[in-house]
């Protein structure tokens, strides 16, 4: 067998062969390097800031701080806003995982009710994926101890320490401090990105109306962090800046006498120094207590309240309108005096009932037999009805509205309180859009309205800063805050209020007026009730606002309604009359006749505000207060502080309470 030759190798095209592939080689592991490098070279060079920062962000942690809120003190220093140390629970969700499969891990170490877990949730999945969630506020220390020694196991679930809302007077202050509640949505985007650092915010009363000066500016801690997330060290800090702390003119003992004279009625009432129109007390009842809020109020606690007919969260102070009643006459009087269509001597018939002419529908006076001959000190002491019908149908409901919208009715008073009620000022223009149904205004309404009724809508807020104006000249609208500090220590800083202004050019009319007033309690009035044993003159008016009307000419007996269609109760008084230093205005739901249940209660809180802190009338003048004086006169009484007190006359003898 033949053996096929082997062919001879071409070493020369070999090595040329070689070098081309190793040729190829270099050039495609330069082409790598010269990749690397370039990848090197942006990101060492290029992009070095972008990857230094994302660097630092797994290195380095930003917590924000939050700072302390301003805490809240009555006119004599008492705490009525506390802060309290307390631990939370939050999660991180980028960090943390499946919020379901964390609430089920956790469950060994923190009691979670089935209320706690939904809201966690829902805000959870809401929240930003850097942005802490909140599972559990004030945490026990055996909880927070528990969670401590299993902190390894959670990973972006913090321990953390805050300030927690207290209100150490619980129900006492509801109304007027508020509450502060957990930030929701809208806070949160009301707050920006400094939010995260805030769990509470103001919902109602002065935590509302002063969130941003209660709030403070949030702080911030740059931690490292190892790679577990775990802390090595604080870096640096930015120290937070507390809230301001607020001084209120309120005076813890005084609301506490407003409570107690309350005792089981249910109302409002406000009490303001005339003089500078500073609130010393005001109640809305029943209460509640805020602290129920502060951390989320459980449901069961929220349908109680929500299911009592009495509304204890209902603020009666500033939203509750009612009908004024015969409280507006002293403001109707002086109004036709400074309009020149009364005189303080003229006089008008009551016979006990007043007919407009063609019309078979009288309007009843308070005594059915009638009054007789009333000059104006007597319309207001005695509630005479009939001057006030022929007053206003002489001014006409225009004139009427100018003058009530000088003394501050049909408008908000400005109290530094959020939510205020402007109130219903009756007029024309008024029932046309409101009450279009009804027809256009009739007399009759220019009538009842003429007596505080109709129409009419005011609050206690309305009555007290006009009840002020009438004994001091001046109307000053009613103002809580009195100064504020910007830390422990500093110097508190008065807070600028609205300007005064004035309600009369003529102190003889406002003097007329208040000599009526005077004559409620000291003379042949509605409120003689409250006289015995007083040591210091009152100047007021009772009221009474129906909720249903008469049938007919026949008047309803209050007493045989049920108690939420009880007549509202209704007194406003300043005092001491020669030189005022407190007003107040009450309100009694289902509480009949002002002079029954409402006076009585105003009598008690001008008891505990000025006994024993100032000289009585008798011993600051001479004068002595004798209980039969022959005669009603109280033109020695000037009543303002604007002028220099005169000794009062001697108050007349008690009379009949006649029904107003």
């Amino acid at each position: 067998m033949l053996r096929r030759a082997r062919p001879l190798k071409d070493h020369a095209a070999e090595a040329a062969l070689f070098r081309r592939r190793a040729l190829v080689g270099l050039l495609a592991v330069i082409a790598g390097l010269t990749v690397l490098a370039g990848w090197y070279f942006n990101l060492q060079i290029i992009q070095h800031a972008l990857y230094a920062t994302r660097s630092d962000q797994n290195r380095l942690r930003l917590v924000p701080v939050a700072p302390a809120r301003g805490l809240i003190y009555d006119r004599k220093g008492r705490i009525l806003a506390d802060n309290v140390a307390a631990w939370r629970l939050d999660a991180v969700p980028e960090r943390a995982g499946s919020g379901v499969v964390l609430l089920q891990r956790l469950q060994s170490v923190i009691a979670l009710d089935a209320e706690q877990q939904e809201r966690f949730l829902r805000d959870y999945r809401a929240a930003r994926p850097f942005q802490p969630v909140t599972i559990k506020l004030r945490l026990s220390d055996e909880e927070a101890a528990r969670f401590a020694v299993n902190r390894w196991r959670f990973p972006g679930v913090e321990l953390v320490p805050y300030l927690s809302r207290v209100y150490p007077y619980g129900s006492l202050f509801a109304h007027v401090i508020g509450y502060v509640g957990r930030v929701d949505a809208q806070d949160q985007a009301k707050l920006g990105d400094a939010g995260s650092a805030f769990t509470h915010v103001g919902k109602t009363g002065l935590e509302r109306y002063y969130e941003d000066e209660l709030r403070g500016r949030p702080g911030f801690r740059r931690l490292e962090t190892n790679v577990a997330g775990r802390t090595v060290r604080t870096l640096d800090t930015l120290p937070a800046v507390p809230g301001q702390d607020l001084q209120l003119s309120l005076d813890a003992d005084l609301q506490q006498a407003m409570v107690d004279a309350f005792g089981d009625l249910e109302g409002s009432a406000v009490a303001i120094d005339p003089r500078t129109g500073e609130v010393l007390a005001m109640v809305s009842l029943p209460s509640f207590d805020p602290n129920l809020f502060v951390n989320g109020i459980r449901h069961a606690d929220f349908q109680a309240l929500n299911d009592n007919p009495s509304r204890p969260q209902f603020n009666r102070l500033i939203q509750g309108g009612v009908a004024p009643g015969s409280t507006v006459k002293p403001f109707l009087a002086l109004a036709g005096l400074d309009s020149g269509l009364r005189r303080p001597e003229d006089k008008v018939l009551s016979t006990g009932m007043f007919y407009l002419p063609g019309f078979k529908r009288g309007y009843g006076d308070s005594h059915r037999g009638g009054h007789g001959w009333t000059d104006l000190r007597k319309s207001i002491y005695e509630s005479v009805n009939t001057y006030y019908y022929r007053l206003a149908l002489d001014m006409g409901i225009d004139r009427v509205d100018q003058y009530m919208a000088r003394y501050g009715f049909g408008a908000p008073t400005g109290i530094d309180l959020p939510g205020e009620i402007a109130g219903i000022l009756p007029s024309p223009a008024w029932k046309a859009q409101h009450a279009r149904r009804q027809g256009p205004w009739y007399p009759g309404d220019t009538v009842i309205t003429a007596i505080g009724q109709g129409f009419w809508k005011v609050t206690p807020l309305q009555l007290v800063q006009g009840t002020g104006a009438l004994a001091t000249g001046w109307l000053r609208p009613p103002h809580l805050v009195k100064a504020v500090r910007t830390g422990f220590g500093a110097p508190w800083q008065p807070v600028q209020v609205t300007p005064k202004r004035r309600i009369s050019d003529n102190p003889q009319h406002l003097q007329v007026v208040r000599e009526g007033m005077i004559g409620t309690v000291h003379g042949p009035g509605t409120a003689t009730n409250i006289r015995p044993g007083l040591t210091y003159l009152i100047a007021g008016k009772t009221g009474t606002a129906q909720v249903v009307s008469r049938r007919g000419n026949t008047a309803v007996n209050p007493k045989s309604l049920p108690l939420h269609l009880r007549h509202r109760a209704l007194f406003i008084a300043y005092a001491p009359a020669n030189d005022p230093q407190i007003a107040i205005a009450v309100a009694v739901e289902g509480g009949g006749y002002g002079a029954d249940t409402a006076a009585p209660i105003a009598r008690k809180v001008f008891d505990a505000w000025l006994l024993g802190k100032m000289p009585t009338p008798a011993a600051s003048t001479g004068a002595t207060l004798p209980a039969q004086p022959a005669r009603v006169d109280f033109s020695g009484v000037r009543g303002t502080p604007d002028a220099e007190p005169v000794p009062p006359s001697a108050p007349p003898a008690t009379a009949a309470e006649p029904r107003p």
